[in-house]
């Protein structure tokens, strides 16, 4: 003997709502990804950087060089130099035109902050054009 159960009519009601949970999950896993990832791409890292492959450019007759030894002692063309004195020799050396281009040359062993420390001491005696020395590569 079969007994069947009344279950009711079945009739199918098509549903009409999008389903947003899929959506949901997914975006909050997305979330969650990129919150772990964020501070991981803003380590710091120690890095030897390369040579210069730029093409060489036009000096001026008689360029100004100035260059920041390892020792970070300083040197305007072959004359050693002190900080203190720094702007008063380039005046000097530039016939006090502050428009005219200063190469500076920093040893490979010197400091990346000795080098921005000397840039702000160029800048601050008014000269905003320095160009930056690097080696060929070919």
């Amino acid at each position: 003997m079969a007994i069947r159960l009344d279950h009711g009519t079945d009739e199918l009601n098509e549903v009409h709502d999008i389903n947003v949970v899929p959506f949901i999950d997914v975006m909050l896993v997305l979330l969650i990804i990129f919150m772990v990832a964020a501070p991981l791409a803003t380590v710091d890292i120690a890095v030897n950087l390369p040579s210069s492959t730029a093409p060489q450019q036009q000096r001026p007759p008689k360029p100004v060089y100035l260059t920041l030894k390892a020792d970070g002692s300083l040197a305007l063309g072959d004359d050693p130099i002190s900080r203190d004195a720094l702007a008063d020799v380039l005046a000097g050396a530039t016939g006090g035109n502050k428009d005219e281009r200063i190469f500076l040359r920093g040893d490979r062993a010197v400091p990346y902050g000795d080098v921005m420390a000397l840039m702000n001491d160029l800048r601050g005696a008014g000269y905003l054009k320095i160009a930056l020395v690097g080696l060929e590569t070919r």
